[in-house]
């Protein structure tokens, strides 16, 4: 399979830059595999397509403001001098914890920042140094503060908002790049089929005996970096950190013993739960890393219902949802939603795949 078979044009007005003012407002494309069937709701709609004692599966990692704007310290004759500082902005991608402050970043401009840099945020009240250097902008920092790293880090960080959505931060996305029930601190990008759920929403879940739970999947860059080869078979995902508690993974399994759906809400929540259950009887890992990737031709051993947002051309995530549903009826689904003016990518409409 090449990756170019999941390219598809879309228009630059489909992709939403800003959320629907309420977010069970985004528009809702019901997909039916069985038939073959296309319809359009709302995502409001949604208690009422699904069955009694389904399990409504969501991921409450919770995104935290990892976009750091900063300067590269000047430096002159060999000389360290604290006053001066490179003009051209520094913009650094929190993507991972390793230990004491020291993380795995993405930096651009990569090609300007060096093993032993150091970079000052938020007019010096974060300071980090490049440690290592990796390729296509990757570097290992080491951040020092007076304070506590994280609370200093929520005062000078921005929301790590989407390339494609190619504008400032607003005080909207604090609130609006984020699902109401995130709870457990640690994904760079939000899970964004879960942002249309409303309390509301639950409350009429939970009316129809529609039961819900949470695994946790901390979503990293890596999840949307473009596929550098053009055989889907040699590209590899970066590892990201899951966990599934011991009473969620007991309410998956009884489901499943009495034939319930399980409906994963998110491609992040499908790659925990497909990650953790093995075919031999629903053997878990309850917390670990996972690297899966899902393209055509995987077999799906716990997800019978999958709620997803329209997805990048060529992206693994498009790719997820095309294992899921097939190519031909994932293409078919997306060209009418084009055609009807769905609105695409991380605050645009959705996808219900049954």
């Amino acid at each position: 399979m090449q990756v170019s078979d999941y390219y598809f044009h879309l228009p630059k007005n489909r992709i939403a830059f800003y959320p629907p003012r309420q977010r069970d407002q985004a528009r809702l494309l019901r997909l039916v595999r069985a038939t073959g069937q296309i319809s359009h709701h709302q995502f409001s709609d949604l208690p009422d397509l699904l069955l009694p004692k389904d399990l409504v599966v969501l991921n409450d990692t919770k995104v935290f403001p990892a976009r750091l704007i900063g300067k590269r310290i000047s430096k002159n004759r060999g000389q360290e001098n604290p006053t001066a500082y490179s003009q051209a902005p520094i913009e650094v991608l929190l993507i991972k914890p390793i230990k004491d402050n020291c993380w795995e970043t993405l930096v651009k401009p990569g090609k300007k920042i060096r093993i032993g840099d150091r970079l000052l945020f938020g007019e010096g009240r974060l300071e980090g140094k490049v440690l290592e250097q990796g390729e296509k902008g990757l570097r290992k920092i080491q951040f020092k503060c007076q304070g506590d790293f994280h609370s200093i880090i929520d005062q000078v960080g921005q929301v790590p908002l989407p390339p494609y959505i190619n504008r400032p931060t607003e005080d909207l996305d604090w609130s609006r790049y984020q699902t109401i029930y995130a709870k457990k601190r640690g994904s760079v990008a939000a899970p964004t089929a879960g942002l249309h759920f409303t309390p509301e929403i639950f409350f009429r879940l939970k009316e129809k005996k529609i039961t819900s739970c949470t695994v946790t999947l901390h979503i990293g860059q890596g999840t949307f970096r473009p596929i550098s080869s053009q055989k889907l078979e040699n590209h590899r995902l970066e590892k990201e950190s899951f966990e599934i508690t011991p009473p969620v993974y007991h309410s998956i399994r009884t489901a499943r013993n009495k034939h319930q759906r399980i409906i994963a809400v998110g491609t992040t929540v499908t790659r925990t739960l497909e990650s953790a259950f093995s075919k031999q009887g629903f053997l878990p890992s309850l917390k670990g890393e996972t690297d899966l990737f899902i393209f055509p031709g995987f077999s799906f051993n716990c997800v019978d219902v999958l709620i997803t947002n329209f997805h990048l051309p060529n992206s693994t995530l498009l790719m997820l949802a095309c294992a899921f549903a097939g190519r031909d009826f994932i293409f078919q689904a997306y060209q009418e939603a084009i055609d009807k003016g769905y609105r695409f990518y991380s605050y645009g409409d959705c996808m219900l795949i049954e």
